[in-house]
């Protein structure tokens, strides 16, 4: 979901310096609003936030900046941040689950502030990770006492953040059947690749989304299954043959999911279907 070097390994665990981070999303650093705001946009410079949430021992692990057509606008526009404890003492294997905060703004006018809980797999401790979920927790709009609500809302995802790694625990408890799989998968398959209306029309199969990527991820428990759809979702590369304007067969591959905003939206989407299926097999 962000740029990950190995300054995220699970291993050493390195922080992002800000020197590094001034060359990913030079954006984090701005401390007014872009010209084209008027005087009743507060701008929320990320850097202050960001060093704030440091104290409290989280850490930059990976950064994304949008680009912009705009000349000017670079060191304005949207951003994410992924940040974790890297000083907590422990140790992470493979298929251990990570809880992030995820931090995005702008000071060009395109996102309020946001601070997200996010739950990440580690899938190699070289700093490989999959994303499996963003909980939705508190939105800033750049107006008004915008310091005291970014204040009270960072303790808020903080506890938010705590209490979704119970789902982990909880899911990998839950077996589905095949019909339950394939409930799943549809769902996700029409967030995906369905248009407005809900209609899809790729060539890309609800059924593959099921398909793991890796041995260990063949199980049949909530936890895994909603991994390996979500991975599938997200990380495009699924092959499929369509027709082009002629009828002729035409192959294609799903692209990977790369914008900050559709990213989010379609992960807090699916985090929605895990939770409902949880619900509906009885989960805590």
């Amino acid at each position: 979901m962000s740029i990950y070097t190995e300054t995220a390994r699970f291993d050493t665990g390195r922080a992002l310096t800000e020197t590094e981070m001034r060359r990913i999303a030079p954006s984090i650093f701005a401390v007014t609003a872009h010209e084209s705001r008027s005087e009743r946009f507060q701008p929320i410079p990320t850097i202050e936030i960001l060093r704030g949430l440091m104290r409290e021992g989280f850490m930059p692990v990976g950064a994304k900046q949008s680009r912009s057509r705009t000349e000017g606008k670079a060191g304005f526009t949207k951003h994410l941040i992924r940040m974790r404890r890297i000083d907590d003492g422990k140790i992470y294997h493979v298929g251990d689950t990570v809880c992030e905060i995820l931090l995005k703004n702008a000071n060009d006018g395109t996102s309020a502030y946001e601070l997200m809980a996010g739950l990440f797999r580690v899938r190699c401790l070289n700093s490989l990770v999959t994303q499996t979920g963003t909980i939705d927790a508190i939105k800033v709009r750049h107006s008004g006492d915008v310091q005291h609500k970014v204040i009270e809302g960072t303790y808020r995802v903080l506890g938010e953040a705590e209490r979704t790694l119970a789902a982990p625990q909880d899911w990998s408890t839950l077996k589905l059947n095949r019909d339950e799989r394939d409930i799943l998968a549809d769902a996700a398959h029409v967030l995906r690749f369905g248009d407005g209306e809900g209609e899809t029309t790729t060539p890309i199969k609800a059924e593959q989304l099921l398909v793991p990527r890796r041995h260990d991820d063949r199980a049949d428990d909530l936890w895994t299954v909603w991994n390996v759809v979500q991975e599938n979702a997200v990380k495009g590369g699924l092959r499929g043959v369509g027709r082009d304007d002629l009828g002729r067969p035409r192959r294609m591959k799903s692209r990977a999911v790369n914008g900050i905003d559709q990213d989010i939206k379609l992960n807090k989407a699916l985090w929605l279907i895990g939770e409902k299926m949880a619900a509906l097999k009885g989960a805590r």
